[in-house]
């Protein structure tokens, strides 16, 4: 089994959520290949004008620029990676109300017409990615699962609607936590119930038995 990890923080364990709940991931796998994709160590220029000039270039033969260059080999690095996954976990925060840019980015390379997704003679969207899954661990320092504040969180559920109805992969496993900013004297334990429930999910991916 080969998964991937596309890990979207860069503030250490110590001081953010997220990035605690990527280590535990990670520290709990065992007899799987797994492959980190790091959006804040990796090069990747923003989606724009360039990657459409870049594609103009190389069907035209014309010398491409440095941002050109570097832009396309981000994009098929990206898609290289999803592609020789059979699991994809995404591991992030909610900033703002929704995701880091640099996970943005990330979908944006990814998220194309022939690759995750098509459309039919019809022009409906057909799901190309429906022999992945996927895993959702995120982390919100507010609360965000009551019907009042649910329609303000875009970053789990604009994830789970890209992955999940767009490109097809099935979700497997989401683990959310959350508020532990809101009540700080329950934050410890708020974290290490979904501390726990991580390592569950990742020696059930194990394919050694523990």
């Amino acid at each position: 089994m080969n998964i991937l990890v596309v890990k979207a923080n860069n503030r250490p364990a110590s001081e953010a959520v997220s990035s605690k709940m990527y280590e535990t991931f990670i520290n709990n796998l065992e007899g799987v290949n797994v492959e980190t994709y790091d959006v804040f160590a990796e090069d990747m220029p923003y989606l724009g004008q360039d990657l459409f000039n870049a594609f103009g270039k190389l069907e035209s033969g014309e010398e491409m620029t440095d941002v050109e260059q570097r832009i396309l080999a981000a994009k098929q690095k990206a898609m290289d990676a999803l592609t020789a996954a059979d699991v994809v976990v995404f591991a992030f925060p909610l900033w703002n109300l929704t995701i880091p840019a640099k996970l943005q980015t990330f979908i944006d390379y990814v998220y194309q017409a022939g690759y995750s997704f098509k459309y039919d003679e019809n022009g409906q969207a057909v799901q190309l990615m429906t022999d992945k899954k996927a895993i959702i661990l995120s982390a919100r320092g507010g609360i965000y699962s009551t019907p009042e504040t649910a329609p303000m969180e875009m970053a789990a559920t604009y994830i789970k609607n890209v992955v999940g109805g767009v490109f097809g992969m099935e979700i497997k496993d989401e683990v959310i936590i959350e508020g532990h900013a809101a009540a700080p004297d329950q934050a410890e334990k708020i974290i290490a119930e979904g501390l726990e429930k991580i390592e569950a999910v990742a020696k059930s991916l194990s394919a050694v038995l523990v």
